[in-house]
């Protein structure tokens, strides 16, 4: 872990530049030794800013801050960096190590697993499920059948017994009102009643 240290009308005393690596530290056990760090204090009209900048591998992350004092900035800068540099981990882990792709006959992508926690020990799988947006299937086919229909006015009860007798998923009838009725089967098997205005 390379680090660089520039001041703007500021002279960077032991006790900051020791604070600043000790926060490193703990951003280092997070990330690895595998990056580089720009530390930038200035004063500018009595204000102490902190400004540091790690590079990484995906691009850099930057912890800006500025206080009354020195200290005070390169702390809170430190924290800054310390919550993204979690960000960054939890991301990294749940792309690297948990994500798994599968595909369908046709090519499509199924499903994606990963894992959404700070750590791996609080990690929780998800899966995440993807849909083709367009349906394969280009051509509209028709089907003209006179079995979903009745021919005669009938009740709720005679309509559903009709239903189950011509094995339709969907079947349009008349009350004895004259009211158009539709029945449809849902995939549980339930009978739905759908009034037509």
């Amino acid at each position: 872990m390379n680090v660089e240290y520039t001041g703007r009308q500021y002279e960077i005393t032991p006790k900051v530049r020791k604070e600043i690596e000790i926060g490193l530290n703990k951003i280092r056990r997070i990330l690895g030794d595998r990056f580089e760090t720009k530390v930038v204090l200035a004063v500018e009209k009595h204000r102490h800013k902190a400004e540091i900048t790690i590079t990484l591998r995906k691009g850099p992350i930057v912890g800006l801050a500025q206080a009354n004092d020195m200290l005070s900035a390169a702390n809170e800068a430190l924290d800054h960096l310390h919550k993204q540099a979690l960000k960054y981990k939890t991301k990294w882990l749940s792309k690297k190590r948990k994500a798994s792709k599968k595909f369908d006959g046709n090519g499509q992508q199924e499903s994606l697993e990963a894992a959404v926690g700070l750590t791996e020990s609080t990690a929780v799988s998800v899966t995440v499920h993807k849909f083709p947006a367009v349906a394969k299937t280009t051509e509209v086919h028709l089907v003209h059948s006179r079995d979903s229909v009745a021919m005669r006015p009938m009740t709720l009860e005679e309509a559903i017994k009709e239903a189950h007798f011509r094995d339709r998923d969907v079947f349009v009838f008349r009350d004895p009102k004259g009211k158009v009725m539709v029945l449809h089967r849902t995939r549980e098997g339930k009978m739905e009643l759908i009034e037509a205005p």
